[in-house]
């Protein structure tokens, strides 16, 4: 069964989000079963890369906030990321656009290692103060979980997997996301945000019992007659 997940890699929620759905897969009986697919979704696409400006800066100046009351949310947040066992460093957190994260995270996903990816990249971003918008930076995590060198290049020097991005995004709009991270399960059922593991373990068993139900193949009804048999026999 398909999970989608619609995220951002400078989400904080999103990062959060996939440590609590983890933990409710790993307490699901079935989680062989399930296939997880990322989803590209930028909630700022105009954003301008800017090193010399932090994240406090970033969120006043876009949010109309005070440089306090900024702190306070990242603080906030941070404390909310070690509940679940991560450490964020707003501090040292790039404002960075993530198109180009996106297109690597796709590439990724053409190998089969879509959540690899994610992973480092919310790691760089969230914990090592890394620019992922950085093509340098972009290369080396890539190949960080196993992606060749030669042909993570070659997708950055061009717009390769730009209208794959587009079409996710176009996608959750079509399916109602205004905010990541966004879960779709079996095509079905949604749940937006960072919630708690047991709403996804619900989630989770009740999507998951439809699946099995609509793909169930039932039992043939078996009428014997006559046959030949590989022995030759045929009565």
């Amino acid at each position: 069964m398909k999970v989608e997940i619609w995220s951002d890699v400078m989400c904080p929620f999103c990062y959060i989000g996939k440590r609590k759905f983890e933990a409710a897969l790993e307490k699901f009986d079935h989680k062989e079963s399930i296939e997880v697919v990322w989803k590209s979704f930028q909630l700022n696409p105009a954003q301008e890369t800017d090193p010399s400006k932090s994240i406090t800066e970033y969120l006043a100046e876009n949010k109309g906030w005070t440089l306090g009351y900024a702190k306070q949310m990242n603080d906030y947040v941070t404390n909310m990321a070690a509940e679940v066992g991560l450490h964020y460093d707003f501090d040292k957190a790039v404002v960075a656009n993530s198109f180009d994260a996106h297109r690597v995270v796709q590439l990724a996903k053409k190998h089969g290692k879509g959540d690899d990816m994610e992973e480092r990249l919310f790691k760089a971003y969230f914990t090592e103060g890394a620019n992922t918008a950085d093509h340098e930076t972009l290369l080396k995590l890539a190949t960080d979980i196993g992606l060749d060198a030669a042909e993570v290049k070659q997708v950055l020097a061009s717009d390769h997997y730009a209208t794959d991005v587009k079409a996710d995004i176009r996608e959750a709009r079509q399916v109602g996301v205004t905010g990541v991270p966004f879960f779709v399960f079996n095509q079905k059922y949604a749940v937006s945000g960072a919630q708690a593991p047991e709403t996804f373990l619900g989630a989770l068993t009740k999507s998951f019992g439809e699946w099995t139900d609509s793909h169930a193949v039932a039992e043939p009804v078996r009428i014997d007659g006559p046959v030949c048999t590989p022995d030759g026999n045929c009565d």
